[in-house]
């Protein structure tokens, strides 16, 4: 078996942590491969003989690969994401970051984990992507988002007016700091947080959520993930922030955009015992009353 680890870092206090997650695959008898700047980290504070092999880009992960590794929070998984592409890598998200809706399984399950990869008694979750078309090159070979697509004004520039359209015909005309359109996985992010739904993974959907309207009336919407969501903005300034996840680009109001449902999902791997109503119950603290 053969395993890619990516991480973005390597912080102090996780040095014991990927010690022991390397000796425990290592005794598992996985071959594994390394993300370069993260193994150029680390590598030097291992007393190891062993010889580890590296990679630097989507393309270097091929059929060989079994799983990907992230280690870090949700943005580690996020960016995982950008890595594996279209190759249908199962992505497996161990959580040294904070919430951890993505990257769902602890630091304390590790051998949990990999006895589950090494026995294959995992659950497959297939998670859609939404696509970014648009009349000029963005986000060089990764259009693609597994949480959100995000239009937003500029800083403290003032509020934009997005006009929104499905299929072509016209929704609704946004007045606001910028409108996010999120995947089910999204709907715990960014999302959530501008007071949208939580949506669950496979309900097929896409939801508009407004980020500081300046109409009361507004509030988010639910459609199918088979609808093409196209934008026209208008502002006082030149231009705008448009995003895919954690990535975004300063683009000008003048762009043609549009978004649909990417033609490939992204598998990750959950433990058995692990489901979505559990995720929510724990991280969200659903069921418990604080006042106790």
């Amino acid at each position: 078996m053969k395993i890619a680890i990516y991480s973005r870092g390597n912080e102090n206090n996780q040095q014991q942590d990927i010690i022991q997650l390397i000796d425990k695959l290592a005794l598992s008898g996985v071959e594994l491969v390394f993300y370069q700047n993260f193994f150029n980290q680390f590598y030097s504070a291992i007393n190891t003989n062993a010889k580890y092999s590296t990679f630097n880009s989507s393309e270097d992960l091929d059929k060989s690969i079994d799983f990907v590794i992230s280690l870090g929070g949700d943005g580690t998984l996020l960016d995982t994401v950008t890595l594996v592409k279209d190759s249908g890598i199962p992505v497996v998200g161990i959580n040294y970051g904070r919430l951890g809706f993505l990257a769902n399984i602890g630091k304390e399950d590790l051998s949990v984990a990999i006895q589950a990869l090494v026995n294959r008694t995992y659950v497959l979750d297939k998670r859609t992507l939404i696509h970014l078309d648009a009349n000029m090159p963005l986000f060089s070979d990764a259009p693609y988002a597994l949480n959100e697509f995000t239009l937003h004004k500029k800083d403290s520039s003032p509020m934009i007016k997005i006009h929104t359209y499905l299929n072509g015909e016209f929704l609704n005309t946004y007045w606001a700091d910028g409108l996010i359109v999120s995947t089910p996985t999204g709907s715990t992010g960014y999302s959530l947080s501008c007071n949208g739904p939580v949506v669950f993974p496979d309900s097929g959907s896409f939801v508009i959520t407004p980020v500081s309207p300046h109409n009361l009336n507004i509030r988010p919407i639910v459609v199918p993930d088979n609808n093409i969501i196209s934008f026209e903005v208008e502002g006082r300034t030149d231009g705008f922030l448009c995003s895919l996840d954690s990535r975004r680009e300063l683009v000008n109001k003048e762009i043609q955009l549009a978004i649909r449902k990417e033609s490939f999902d992204i598998n990750l791997i959950r433990l058995n015992e692990n489901n979505f109503l559990q995720t929510l119950r724990n991280k969200l603290s659903w069921g418990l009353d604080k006042r106790n």
